[in-house]
């Protein structure tokens, strides 16, 4: 299972927040790049990086951080946030994203984000399958749905989707555990790749997403809050 340590950027800034509401907003630091470099130093090789301030906007706005992330280090980033038309996605892996999250889009413009599935292929683009009590949530978690998350993966896996970021948006930011009953639902009706995010709080919980079967793991607010060291993330590395 990959470990993939998160960056939020609102302002160019790393922050963080809880349950996706930008009002919770906390800074960590005011240099991403400085902290990318930390996880780089602690043999992390995975980056999720996500651009709240394009979220909010509809378009790519922080694509000078992951510029600058991806020229000065060696991570390998899936970026997301604010990537809503063909030239968002030309703009960030321009910018050196290995990776593309689609959330919104997938929901609300499927025909473009098949587009771009069928054009970069399923390695390079990422679903995004944000919820709120199991259903599909959107526009930087601003908007709800009534699409049940299982199915909507299930769904895009038959359109072939390989890579799904889920994330429980009740958990977010608090702190008290992932999703592991989703998870489980998920693993158990589909075969995609799952990468949880959300609720990890300690070394004990990646342990459970492990046995799962997640494919990787998103973790945020532990790592800056030392819920979670990155010294123990070297050794799970």
């Amino acid at each position: 299972m990959r470990v993939i340590p998160a960056i939020d950027i609102i302002d160019g800034k790393c922050v963080r927040l809880t349950k996706g509401d930008y009002a919770t907003k906390k800074i960590y630091n005011e240099n991403p790049l400085e902290v990318a470099k930390e996880f780089e130093a602690n043999g992390i090789l995975y980056l999720h990086l996500v651009d709240l301030d394009g979220a909010k906007s509809k378009h790519i706005v922080n694509h000078k951080v992951l510029e600058n992330i991806a020229k000065n280090t060696a991570l390998k980033i899936d970026f997301g946030g604010g990537v809503k038309s063909n030239e968002d996605v030309k703009i960030a892996f321009e910018s050196g994203a290995s990776q593309i999250t689609g959330g919104s889009i997938a929901v609300q413009n499927p025909s473009l984000f098949l587009e771009w599935l069928n054009e970069y292929g399923s390695d390079k683009i990422i679903l995004g399958a944000d919820a709120f009590d199991s259903k599909i949530a959107t526009q930087g978690w601003l908007e709800s749905s009534e699409k049940d998350v299982v199915e909507f993966i299930s769904e895009y896996e038959q359109k072939g989707i390989s890579y799904v970021v889920c994330t429980d948006i009740a958990k977010d930011g608090m702190l008290q555990g992932a999703s592991n009953d989703l998870y489980q639902e998920v693993l158990l009706k589909t075969n995609v790749k799952l990468i949880g995010s959300g609720g990890v709080s300690c070394v004990d919980d990646l342990v459970k997403l492990k046995e799962i079967g997640c494919d990787g793991v998103i973790v945020g607010k532990a790592i800056y809050e030392y819920k979670i060291t990155l010294q123990e993330l070297r050794k799970l590395c």
